[in-house]
């Protein structure tokens, strides 16, 4: 970190909620990285965080090779949080003993705090809460100068050595599953670690536009323009630190939602930017003819993009740097230490690395999602693109289940544009909705005749963090008014069916 910002860090150790931790922590006005638990103590040192907080993890301590720190991290004064993997090799490391806790507990579990109330407890949670539970192993015998904190039925739940500022929890404070979570979190950074809270994203803009002015000089910048939100809010920062030097190519699939591909050019065209709109819905639609395999869609479909923007990029001549959406989750997901690689944050859509450029310029590469739509808000994007849902890269494409053809698309597009007109204002709108042709046709009754016609599936979710999802609870006659709409205004579609499957064990896509 090259910046004064107080820092917390996130040591890494297989943990899934992770980004949960470091965004919880960033929520609270601290700034937090995600590090892999192995850490060197001299780069933790040079970094001079006021707090370190050690995730959880599928391994156990007392097994060989499992994901170890250096011990020395407990030792440094600075105040120290393991969530359950953290607090078991916490205490293992500090001479405690974790073992094999028969059948473990999993979901949500009764924790009683103990008498005197932890630092990492408010008053008011001094009665038993709700917390997030998922583990086997247990802490059965504390460190010395460690005192048990909380208990649940069948585990230490908390311990604590308040005089080295070592804190630790077996349950998830992080997940929305925890009653008080944040205070957790809270009383752990502002009466721990003693935070001030100075984290802002007030004078984000402003530090990143002397930072790209700095690093582009007077080269022309090319951008990979899909219209989502990472790559419109790079758009947008880019344009105001150089204007007049940035280039934006928006290949148009044909695979965009209803009036999707005008509305982005409407926005960027007025921008202090040259923008570039390739239409090349013909050549993708040709790519795909016959294709039903998803798998097979999105290959060909990330192939297809790569030749039209090599062919665009080649029309520019010197165009010295790439530019990228690229924000923190997608490094933190290019792998670490205990983390398998998910993808490489080094690329636009599967770009070739034998594309010839300088540099890279990854202004959103430090912020999480939310962070990136109030960044969005502030640099005066509109909100059908700062609000934008997650929208997979090749588009309805794969909301066709099926081969893909124009006329399935357009049938699609007009069931999806009525499903957002009724849900895009409703109170207690869904994280996630959209529509799906689902290549299954119905019989039905339209104007006394039999009918033999299309079903459109509705999918709806709720979640805070997309890992995991609940169904949206949509009153029956909100899903009457859409199921009669679709039916009303699509000729050929018969039937409407609503999915009411969590994830897990299905996911949020149908493909």
């Amino acid at each position: 970190m090259s910046d004064s910002r107080e820092l917390v860090l996130v040591l890494d150790f297989g943990g899934q909620y992770k980004e949960l931790i470091a965004r919880a922590v960033r929520g609270l006005s601290v700034y937090s990285e995600i590090r892999p638990g192995n850490m060197p103590i001299e780069e933790i040192k040079r970094l001079s965080p006021i707090g370190i907080i050690m995730t959880g993890g599928p391994s156990s301590v007392y097994q060989p090779g499992s994901p170890t720190c250096d011990p020395a991290i407990f030792g440094l004064g600075i105040p120290v949080l393991g969530i359950c993997y953290g607090m078991h090799l916490m205490c293992h490391t500090l001479g405690g003993e974790v073992t094999a806790g028969g059948a473990g507990e999993y979901g949500r579990v009764t924790v009683t705090p103990e008498n005197p109330v932890s630092t990492l407890f408010h008053e008011t949670q001094g009665k038993p809460f709700e917390a997030l539970m998922s583990h086997r192993d247990v802490v059965s015998r504390l460190p010395a100068g460690f005192r048990q904190t909380a208990s649940t039925a069948v585990c230490i739940a908390a311990c604590e050595n308040a005089e080295k500022k070592l804190y630790a929890v077996q349950f998830h404070p992080e997940t929305k599953h925890t009653d008080g979570g944040s205070e957790i979190f809270r009383r752990f950074l502002y009466e721990a670690c003693g935070a001030a809270g100075s984290y802002k994203l007030d004078d984000y803009i402003d530090t990143q536009v002397g930072l790209i002015r700095h690093k582009v000089g007077g080269g022309n910048v090319l951008l990979a323009l899909s219209g989502g939100v990472d790559s419109s809010v790079c758009a947008s920062l880019l344009s105001r630190a150089v204007p007049n030097q940035l280039v934006c190519i928006f290949v148009d699939h044909g695979f965009m939602r209803l009036n999707e591909g005008d509305e982005i050019e409407r926005v960027f065209s007025k921008r202090k930017l040259r923008f570039i709109r390739v239409n090349a819905q013909e050549r993708f639609l040709k790519r795909l003819d016959g294709v039903a395999d998803p798998e097979t869609k999105r290959k060909l479909i990330g192939e297809e993009f790569v030749r039209v923007f090599e062919e665009e990029s080649a029309k520019l001549g010197d165009v010295p740097f790439l530019a990228q959406g690229t924000i923190y989750p997608d490094i933190v997901e290019s792998g670490g230490s205990y983390g398998a690689t998910i993808k490489s944050h080094h690329n636009v859509g599967g770009l070739p690395k034998n594309l010839k450029f300088t540099g890279v310029v990854e202004p959103l590469s430090g912020l999480f999602k939310d962070e990136v739509r109030i960044l969005g808000r502030k640099l005066g994007l509109p909100a059908f693109l700062v609000n934008r849902q997650p929208f997979p890269g090749p588009g309805l494409a794969i909301r066709v289940v099926g081969d893909v053809t124009e006329e399935k698309l357009n049938v699609l597009r007009k069931a999806d544009a009525i499903l957002r007109e009724e849900l895009d204002g409703v109170k207690n709108r869904p994280d996630q909705y959209f529509a799906v042709l689902t290549n299954t046709c119905s019989v039905g009754v339209k104007g006394d005749e039999r009918t033999y016609s299309q079903v459109i599936a509705i999918r709806a979710v709720i979640t805070g963090d997309f890992m995991t999802c609940d169904y949206a609870p949509i009153p029956h006659k909100t899903l009457g008014c859409i199921s009669s709409r679709i039916t009303s205004e699509i000729p050929s579609v018969s039937r409407v069916v609503y999915d009411i499957t969590s994830k897990p064990p299905a996911t949020v896509e149908w493909e």
